[in-house]
């Protein structure tokens, strides 16, 4: 039992961290980043097992976190009114070609983050833009101007 318990405050610690985060910054991983992750995996790893190498405790904490994983999804989809604080929600940082200062500063996005991803969907400028949105996988989506 002491597995599970440690297993599933691990996953409440790594969901709420990752809400803190902010999405921008999960969606574009550096290398250095990368390698933090999985160094902060071996820690986890490290604190929920505490030295329990068995095939048994692996499958009980493995268990455990597929069945909150499971039970997450099911209560978002249950639940709509707690869809926003699980999942996020989408942020428009551009609109009609001007960003959105505010909501940038809130999810730590840049004018130049911006720009790149328009370049990146064939976007010259930001005034050909009605609206960016930051969605909640952390990708930016655009409305062209004269798209509706």
């Amino acid at each position: 039992m002491d597995l599970v318990i440690r297993a599933a405050v691990i996953y409440a610690i790594i969901l709420l961290f990752t809400r803190i985060l902010g999405r921008r910054e999960l969606s574009s991983l550096q290398p250095f980043d990368l390698i933090l992750l999985v160094v902060i995996g071996d820690l986890i790893q490290q604190g929920v097992t505490q030295n329990d190498l068995s095939v048994t405790g692996v499958v009980i904490i493995l268990s455990t976190i597929g069945v909150l994983q499971v039970l997450v999804s099911w209560v978002v989809f249950r639940f709509r009114r707690l869809r926003p604080l699980l999942n996020g929600e989408p942020v428009v940082v551009v609109q009609d070609g001007r960003p959105i200062e505010r909501n940038m500063r809130r999810e730590r996005i840049t004018v130049d983050d911006i720009a790149e991803q328009a370049r990146l969907n064939q976007i010259e400028s930001l005034e050909e833009i009605k609206f960016a949105i930051l969605e909640t996988s952390g990708q930016i989506s655009f409305i062209k101007k004269g798209e509706d």
